[in-house]
Formats: C-alpha cells, structure tokens, sequence
C-alpha cells in the first residue's frame, strides 16, 4: 500500500513536547499519529475517553437559554432600527 503526505496543523510548542515524548519512546511524530489513526479504525472509536469538563457553575436551563437568546434578538432589532434611520 503506499503511504501519502498528510499535513496537519498544530500548536508549535504542541508539537516541540509531542516530538521530544516520542523521540523518547522511540517514536517519530508520524508514526505516533499512525498509531493513533490505526487503533481508531480498529476500535471505530478515538481510542481514548473524551469528555468535557463541566464548569463549576449550574448549566442554564433551556428556558433560560431561549429568553436570553430573545433579549438578545430584541436589543438587535432596536440597534438596525437605529441604524436604518
């Protein structure tokens, strides 16, 4: 199978502690990134837990979310309408 080019993007100082980590496994960066891509495929999964951190504050309630979201639209609609004149 012949391997192509794959350019990502990423963090400079990322990628410097990426590459000396590996280096130290006895990895390259690419082969630690095909690593990574194989073990997804075969577990069709990313092969490590994801989650995001929950803030230490209470999630608005929908409610809450849909009245400010129409505060907001109001406060908008005032704004053109002084622009338009």
């Amino acid at each position: 199978m012949a391997n192509i080019n794959v350019t990502i993007r990423m963090d400079e100082n990322l990628k410097e502690q990426a590459e000396e980590l590996f280096h130290d496994l006895g990895l390259s960066l690419s082969s630690a990134i095909t690593m990574f891509a194989k073990q997804a495929v075969r577990e069709q999964r990313i092969p490590f837990e994801i989650k995001r951190t929950i803030p230490s504050f209470q999630v608005a309630s929908d409610r809450s979310v849909e009245e400010h979201s129409k505060e907001l639209i109001e406060k908008n609609r005032e704004a053109y309408k002084e622009l338009a004149k």
